[in-house]
This record gives C-alpha cells, structure tokens and sequence, in this order.
C-alpha cells in the first residue's frame, strides 16, 4: 500500500517484522505441546519465547533458498542453537503460514469492527439529531415525496450495521488453522496436536484441509470487506450529490487553510467522499483474485500467494482508511435545514401527487381521469412555476369533490413525514 493510505495499525498488523514473530509464535505453541506429549525434548518452547528473527536475515538468505518459510526457519535455527533440529518438526511450511495468518486476520477485523462501531454511533447520533429535519426525497434523480434527513442517515447507519455483522461473522469463519501436514492427512502429526495447538492460540481447527486452508474463506472476508467499502460508497455518494451547487443541502468539513482549487479560489469540493468513492472501487477489485484464488491445483499450488500478499493487507489499510475519514466526514457535516424547505417549496408542491389523484379516486373519481388531471396540472406548475394546489383549486372537477379545507391537507408536509418523524 502506498503511504499515502496507510494505517499505523494495519502496517504494524502485516508488517515483516510481525509475521516473524506471528510464524515463532505458532511454532512456540506446536513445540510446547509436542514436548508436552514427549514428542519432541522439551527445551525448543523456551528458546522460542526468547529470540526473534530478523526480517532482513530471511530475505537475505531467502535470496539464496527463493522459499521465504525455509529462510525464516534457517534465521531461526542460527539462534537457536542445537534447540533447533527440532523446529518445524512433523509440520509443512502452510502449517505455519495459514495458522499465523489466521492470527492476523482476526487483529485486522477486530480493528476494522472497532472503528466501524464508532462510525455507527456518529450515524445514529445525526439520525436523531434531524429526525425532524425535512427533505426532498429523489427518484430517478428527480423530486419524488418528502423524506426527513435523518430517516436518510437512519437508512446508512442499517446499512453500514449489517456490513459490520457480516465482518463479524467472516472474522469468525476465517478464525481456522491446521497442521495437518504436507496434502492434510496428518501423516506426520496426530489430529489431537492440532487441536490443542489451535485452542492454546484461539482458532479452530480446519475440519478438512489440503495443504492448505481452504480459500472460500479469505474470499468470503474479501467480500465482506468490499460489501462494508460499498456501504461507505453509497453515504460519499449521496453527500457528493446532496453537495452539489443546485442542491446545496449538506458540506463535508472545510478545514482552516484548506485549498479547493488551483484555479478557482471559491470552490468548496467534496474531495474526502470522491475518494472514498474511488477507493472503494480498487476495495472491489480484489474480490474477483480473492475468488480466482479459491480453485487451486489438486492439494494445493502457489497462485494465492503472490496475490494474497498484494490484496489482503491493502485492502484492510483502505478500509480503515476510509472508515476513518467518512467518521470524520460525517461527526463534522455541515447541514442545511433551511435549504432543504426552500428545495421542497421549490418544487411547487409536485410532491402531493400522489395523495392528490388517490383522494380524487377516494372521492369517486376514475383513476385514468385523476391520473390525467394530476399529471397535466403537475406539468403545468413546474413550468409556470405555479403551486399544484392553486392549480388543482381551479379545475371545477376537483373542486366539485375536495373543499379548500381538504386539499390543504393533502398538502401538509406534515402528513407525509407522520410515520418517519416517530421515536425508533
């Protein structure tokens, strides 16, 4: 990930240095219970517990074996001392990087379900705080009834909740190790060793492996991660509209010496949901080599590893990245009730529409008639800017049916937000 979207945590998290220790922390754990059983002296767990590999050592001698888990359990034999003929024993190099990547993962989640709850609270907050807040609602781009703003941030925060939920349950299924060996028969290692080994470091065992833990897992976070990414996308979106110059009904922040042109001094650009929006599109991308990954040769081959080493790990620094920035983004959002009326008095009262031609139907009117009369007053008021109501009043087939008193009613804004504006 370039440094521009990189995360503390998350470059911490996949860093080479912590996939060292993450690697002598399940080999620490297999020789504790090894020695435990008599399989091995004991003697290795201790040695294990007091050293760590140099990142730069096994790339060095990596340059020489070209199989990084070889080079890291060489760097560590030299540390070792004679402890070391029993590293890695009974175990295939998949034993070690699955389980540790396990471990990995499941930090990355409880990070990224962390600051999503954050972000969750910020969205109910501001749900709350314009429960009452009225607003165009749009179809088609086009103004449809009234909504309020905040019945429009309850719909995100439903939505980011159920992304988090699936996270939470991806990091559950991706939460498996194995040390079932070379084709995951256990010829070299009893079933009951994987089991403790995994309980001692907080994962399951994987209940049928190849060499390999089965990919349809890391896909699946993969998905939920892009699914979570797309959430985010539909929020940055709905602000870069509601921002635009015509709408004009909400701002993202605009910081003190911030810049929104090179050329154009008076620009206020939604530039932090822009790239949210952008990002989410790379977050996606990786969906499909996550699912390539998923079929690979007979037991097992190489393909994934060269992809997951690019798309797993960045794809946890975006999605951070971009939680952060839409928390931010949104605990500071600029709103303007005011503007929001003046775009519903705006549309000349075309919102009624609706209500309008049922309570002509409701008084006996056919509905192609009510239809008819409806849509060609509606036309009408927009185009000479005139209300729906003071054009319905005129037509004698209307007024024969809905006194001033009730066509009023069919046009309080009131009436259509009475369901929405209700405690939740």
């Amino acid at each position: 990930m370039i440094d521009r979207y990189q995360t503390k945590e998350m470059s911490e998290i996949f860093s080479d240095h912590a996939k060292m220790d993450a690697w002598l922390l399940v080999e620490r754990v297999v020789a504790l219970v090894q020695e435990g059983a008599g399989i091995i002296p004991r003697g290795l767990a201790a040695r294990l517990k007091k050293i760590r590999v140099s990142p730069q050592r096994v790339r060095e001698i990596e340059e020489v074996t070209h199989h990084d888990v070889i080079a890291f359990l060489t760097a560590a034999r030299e540390r070792l001392g004679t402890a070391g003929r029993w590293l890695h024993f009974g175990l295939t190099s998949y034993d070690l990087v699955d389980t540790a990547f396990a471990l990995s993962l499941q930090k990355a989640c409880t990070i990224i379900i962390g600051e999503i709850k954050k972000l969750e609270k910020i969205l109910l907050a501001l749900a709350v705080k314009h429960r009452h807040t009225p607003q165009m609602g749009r179809t088609h781009g086009v103004f449809a009834q009234p909504i309020t703003f905040g019945y429009k941030v309850r719909s995100w925060f439903e939505e980011i909740k159920r992304a988090r939920m699936r996270l939470e349950t991806a990091r559950t299924e991706i939460s498996f190790g194995k040390l079932s060996g070379a084709v995951g028969t256990y010829t070299m290692q009893p079933r009951w060793v994987e089991k403790k080994v995994m309980k001692k470091l907080g994962l399951k065992p994987e209940p049928v492996s190849t060499q390999v833990i089965p990919r349809d897992r890391h896909a699946n976070l993969m998905n939920a991660l892009a699914l979570y990414m797309s959430a985010l996308e539909r929020v940055a979106t709905e602000l870069r509209n509601l921002s635009r110059t015509e709408i004009a009904e909400v701002r993202e922040p605009f910081t003190r010496g911030q810049k929104g042109s090179s050329a154009m001094p008076h620009k206020k650009n939604p530039i932090t949901c822009e790239r949210v929006c952008g990002l989410a599109r790379v977050v996606r991308s990786y969906v499909i080599p996550a699912f390539e990954n998923i079929c690979l040769w007979h037991e097992r081959d190489i393909a994934n590893s060269s992809v997951e080493r690019i798309i797993i790990p960045d794809a946890f620094h975006l999605t951070l990245y971009c939680t952060r920035k839409m928390s931010w983004v949104l605990k500071s959002l600029d709103v303007y009730p005011e503007r929001m009326l003046e775009n519903i008095r705006s549309s000349c009262g075309v919102y009624a529409s609706q209500h309008l031609m049922n309570s002509l139907i409701d008084r006996g009117m056919s509905r192609d008639d009510a239809y008819r009369h409806v849509q060609q007053l509606s036309f009408r008021a927009v185009e000479e800017q005139r209300q729906l109501r003071d054009l319905a009043s005129e037509v004698s087939a209307i007024r024969k049916v809905l006194t001033p008193a009730e066509l009023d009613k069919i046009f309080d804004l009131k009436w259509f937000l009475r369901h929405i504006m209700q405690k939740r």
